[in-house]
């Protein structure tokens, strides 16, 4: 699954909507709905924001694995 679906699906998922998103991270609305569609890459701050909020590890968010972890405390 690459990163911009996993997003999506993780989003959907936890019952959010993209505005609601995009505040946790810091972000423009438009700017997210851009990394969803993939239009503009994440940046790493972003994406490490993302892992947080959803309590998985990089790994999973990337696309790497398919294993979803928790986000490391250490």
């Amino acid at each position: 699954m690459l990163y911009i679906e996993r997003i999506k699906a993780l989003r959907e998922d936890s019952d959010k909507n993209q505005t609601q998103i995009a505040k946790a991270i810091h972000v423009a609305q438009t700017t997210y709905s851009d990394y969803e569609k993939g239009k503009v890459r994440i940046p790493v701050d972003c994406l490490i924001e993302l892992a947080k909020l959803y309590d998985v590890d990089m790994n999973y968010i990337t696309g790497v694995s398919n294993k979803k972890r928790s986000f490391p405390t250490e």
